[in-house]
């Protein structure tokens, strides 16, 4: 894990318009902390209203069922940013988030994240633009949970996470292995429904498991599965 440093923040997609003395200034203001993995960033109870620079490692934001079951929304990788609701608003955490394997933070102010979007144009696009595909993805996954069936929203999270893996030839990879349990906390269902499911596309030879990788053999027809029941 490196150092706290000023070029650190170079890695961040969100400062990619500032320039290198910029960020050096704003990595100057910010707090940095390193995290273990399963160590808590942001609880969302705290009272804390930091935006969370992801400078290396690997996130993920949840919340917990009255029971306790783990709610998953999404994982941030090196270079992402979150928290940035509070800042805006100044309102509670809207979720917690947790590192997944050793992490390092840089935590920027609300008052400099504020600072920084109202004063750079490129920089308050890109939080709008953040903010436009949260408010979809959010709009696409209720959807999901009130018209499908726990089979077919396991198919549908499998869709989502090959897309970024798309290849020319109608597969797609997925890496690493998605694990069940972690599919379950997305789509509200058990690591049992998961596995039943990904067991019964093994068996069609719609996926297969090639060492650390999760390969979709035919994407089209994954999607025709998920849009047939979304149609109805």
């Amino acid at each position: 894990m490196s150092e706290a440093n000023p070029a650190n923040l170079d890695r961040i997609e969100l400062l990619q318009a500032l320039s290198v003395e910029q960020r050096a200034a704003i990595a100057r203001q910010c707090s940095w902390r390193h995290f273990h993995p399963h160590e808590q960033i942001v609880d969302r109870a705290s009272d804390s209203r930091d935006v969370c620079l992801i400078v290396e490692g690997r996130v993920r934001v949840v919340n917990y069922s009255l029971s306790g079951r783990e709610i998953t929304f999404d994982d941030i990788e090196s270079g992402g940013y979150l928290g940035e609701l509070s800042a805006i608003d100044s309102g509670p955490r809207s979720a917690s988030i947790v590192a997944l394997t050793e992490t390092l933070v840089a935590f920027m102010s609300p008052r400099l994240f504020l600072e920084t979007v109202t004063t750079h144009p490129a920089i308050g696009t890109l939080v709008m633009r953040r903010l436009a595909h949260i408010v979809r993805t959010s709009t696409g996954r209720i959807m999901d949970l009130s018209t499908l069936g726990a089979n077919n929203r396991v198919h549908a999270e499998l869709l989502r996470l090959a897309k970024a893996g798309m290849r020319d030839d109608n597969t797609a990879e997925i890496t690493p292995v998605p694990i069940h349990s972690d599919i379950a906390s997305r789509v509200s269902t058990t690591r049992e429904t998961v596995a039943r499911v990904m067991s019964d596309l093994s068996r069609d030879n719609l996926v297969i498991r090639q060492g650390n990788s999760l390969i979709i053999q035919d994407f089209d027809r994954l999607e025709e599965m998920v849009e047939e029941v979304r149609g109805d």
